[in-house]
């Protein structure tokens, strides 16, 4: 298992919805083999607005080529409905966590409390993956921000992706 990257996310009080989105899309990989993990630094209750999926997603293809805006949350809030997919959404405390892999269509709602939502995440990667040739603008800036000198066709071993886990031999 290797790094990709990890940030901090923090959703404002007021802070509205986070659409629909698969998180794939901004990643210039040869493979899908990647799960991110969601990290609340905090109990995140319903009105903070937790981390809500469409379960089985990941064997969704509509959507995969848009990128997360208010057009997402509209075409695949109901692409998803008319397919009736179920959503997963249920408040997070302290301590648990979730993971979900890169094409699981997943969203937030509004933080209608008066405190900011705290969260890490945390992308992980196959060792072994491969760059492939960026498709869109977003996939070009994340492989010079997250794979400094990585090229189309090579495993990311920037100082910023380790491999964290390595191959058992």
């Amino acid at each position: 298992m290797r790094l990709y990257h990890d940030q901090a996310l923090h959703k404002e009080p007021g802070g509205g919805i986070t659409p629909w989105h698969a998180d794939q899309y901004y990643w210039p990989l040869a493979s899908d083999r990647t799960v991110t993990l969601w990290l609340p630094l905090q109990d995140i209750p319903a009105e903070m607005g937790p981390l809500a999926f469409a379960a089985g997603s990941h064997r969704f293809a509509y959507g995969r080529d848009l990128p997360i805006s208010d057009n997402s949350e509209r075409a695949l809030q109901q692409a998803l409905a008319e397919r009736d997919v179920p959503l997963s959404e249920a408040p997070y405390r302290l301590g648990e966590a979730s993971f979900h892999g890169g094409w699981t269509f997943h969203r937030a709602s509004p933080n209608r409390s008066g405190t900011a939502r705290r969260v890490m995440a945390v992308i992980y990667m196959a060792a072994d993956i491969t760059v492939s040739e960026p498709v869109n603008d977003s996939q070009r800036k994340d492989l010079a921000r997250w794979m400094p000198g990585t090229e189309s066709g090579a495993v990311p071993s920037s100082p910023l992706n380790p491999v964290l886990f390595p191959v058992a031999g």
